[in-house]
């Protein structure tokens, strides 16, 4: 039952989010619907929070119905504010739940019909809508402004900056913008969400699949905010294995927090969630998509900032570490690095047009004791030279922490067709003596035009690397002296050979083959010679 109300629900949220794909480009109505659909659960939220009190309380009235204008009704508001705003982390009153602003909105059946028939023009649309625009800005306003002061007030902070409802995007006049905004209002409305259903995460995994289709149309941007559902799900598996809980878990560069989430999902439980984010839009997508998957605001920190050069949680160790840096990224390299903690041990600092292995040393400086990290990297980082060879003979030589080297299949990460691999450390290894290597390049689905790894190729990999076995042109378990041999170069071909021997040829049959061949072009030859001579021409 919750499988298909999952997918009526996806399709359902992605109907009403192409209502505004003529208007704008897929960034843009990405971030108005997904902030639309995040109004409407805090809404939910909050109302089933406050009528479960009003309940305990022996009130036979719902929160909706409360009458603001009274003084018994702002005692009531007083009283649920205080206990929401420790609780939830924010509060909004009656007036300013999502079905109320859908409401004012005023849509007929009338409209519903001209909705649902996708009329050509914005005048085919026979709006009946009544002006919100205003009311909905000042609400989305107040639910930031509700958290200040208190303990969630930087989890809230500018959530709704994105969604300026005064952009001409939305349309050139007020009444056009309201018009657009009504009708995506009203039909929101309309969907249950089913958040009463507490064992379920049928919302949560519809708002993954909505950030999964933006990014399949986003191009380039995509790596920006979303790492692939198969390989989040590899990462997770990686770094979980052998735990049910975990104290805490980060990602360096976690993009809309995805990946962060789907940790979750691989254990019991996880007690915090650490992240940073450099771009503004998707931090602020981010916080949405802790929020809204039921995490608790004291048990997220994520922030905003430049990883490499402004680290914000650089006091913390974490259990697990999952990353999908963006590749080959510009840093500044700084001399004063040398200094830092992260890098300085090293020695050398990775170059500045390639900031792969500066993701590296940052994480292994975060990764506690007793913990694993899993990054994804371009297959450059596995054999390139100069700095980036010797940090990897560090890591290796040095420091032991190199668990594990996954090649993943190309052309598997929106925007960019490059192979990439996956690197797995820990610093207190159980098989210090050795490090595995998975081909797992050529074990895929094409889907369209992207490549996708299927449960099987996933299942495939995690079991390889949980049990450490060597198979014949997937995996190779390879020795510490294997790899100093080669002089800490950890190209995939090096240790796993998929080559696969051709036939032989039989080169008496192909030269006979040629002289039949040849024979036959003498024979049309003299052919088409007879042709030119009765037409007079010569061949």
């Amino acid at each position: 039952m919750s499988e298909d109300h999952k997918k009526q629900l996806e399709a359902q949220l992605w109907n009403i989010a192409n209502t505004l794909r003529g208007k704008m480009n897929a960034d843009e109505f990405r971030d108005y619907i997904l902030g639309f659909i995040f109004y409407k659960y805090l809404s939910e939220k909050i109302a089933i929070y406050a009528n479960k009190i009003l309940k305990e309380g022996g009130d036979k009235f719902l929160f909706q119905e409360i009458k603001e204008e009274t003084a018994k009704g702002q005692e009531y508001i007083s009283a649920i504010k205080e206990d929401a705003l420790l609780s939830l982390g924010y509060f909004l009153k009656p007036s300013e739940l999502f079905s109320e602003v859908a409401k004012r909105g005023n849509h007929s059946a009338e409209n519903d019909e001209a909705f649902n028939m996708a009329a050509e023009s914005e005048n085919e649309y026979n709006t009946k809508s009544n002006f919100i625009l205003e009311d909905l800005q000042k609400i989305l306003n107040n639910i930031q402004n509700s958290t200040m002061g208190t303990e969630s007030e930087e989890d809230f902070d500018n959530l709704f900056e994105d969604m300026d409802l005064n952009s001409t995007k939305l349309g050139k006049t007020p009444k056009a913008r309201n018009e657009i905004i009504a009708k995506v209002l009203f039909h929101l409305d309309k969907i249950d969400f089913k958040l009463e259903h507490t064992e379920l995460d049928v919302l949560g995994d519809a708002y993954e699949y909505l950030i999964g289709k933006f990014a399949s149309g986003a191009g380039k941007k995509a790596g920006e905010f979303y790492t692939p559902q198969e390989v989040s799900m590899v990462l997770a598996k990686l770094v979980t294995t052998g735990k049910t809980k975990l104290k805490s878990v980060y990602d360096p560069t976690c993009g809309s927090g995805s990946l962060l989430l789907r940790v979750a999902k691989e254990v019991e439980e996880v007690n915090n969630f650490y992240g940073q984010e450099l771009n503004r839009t998707t931090y602020n997508l981010a916080r949405m998509n802790m929020i809204l998957h039921g995490v608790h605001y004291r048990k997220f920190d994520i922030k905003q900032e430049d990883t490499l050069e402004h680290p914000q949680h650089i006091e913390h160790r974490f259990e697990a570490i999952v990353a999908n840096p963006p590749f080959s990224a510009k840093w500044s390299a700084n001399q004063l690095f040398m200094s830092d903690d992260r890098f300085s041990q090293y020695g050398k600092l990775a170059p500045k047009s390639k900031a792969d292995f500066a993701f590296v040393q940052h994480m292994i400086h975060h990764l506690a004791e007793n913990g694993t990290m899993a990054l994804v990297l371009p297959h450059g980082a596995l054999f390139r030279g100069s700095a980036e060879a010797h940090i990897r003979k560090y890591l290796i030589e040095d420091r032991n922490y190199l668990d594990a080297v996954i090649g993943l299949p190309a052309n598997i990460f929106y925007g960019t067709s490059i192979p990439t691999c996956i690197l797995v450390f820990k610093k207190c290894r159980e098989n210090p003596e050795n490090v595995l290597f998975i081909d797992a390049s050529a074990h895929f689905d094409k889907v369209k035009t992207q490549n996708m790894l299927r449960e099987t190729d996933i299942e495939k990999i995690i079991t390889t690397y949980r049990e450490r076995t060597t198979e014949d042109k997937y995996s190779y378990v390879a020795p510490m002296a294997e790899i100093i041999e080669n002089d800490y170069n950890l190209n995939i071909p090096r240790y796993v050979d998929t080559f696969e021997e051709e036939e032989p040829i039989d080169i008496t049959a192909v030269m006979s083959e040629i002289k039949k061949l040849e024979a036959k072009r003498a024979d049309l030859d003299q052919q088409i010679d007879v042709y030119f001579k009765e037409l007079g021409l010569t061949f």
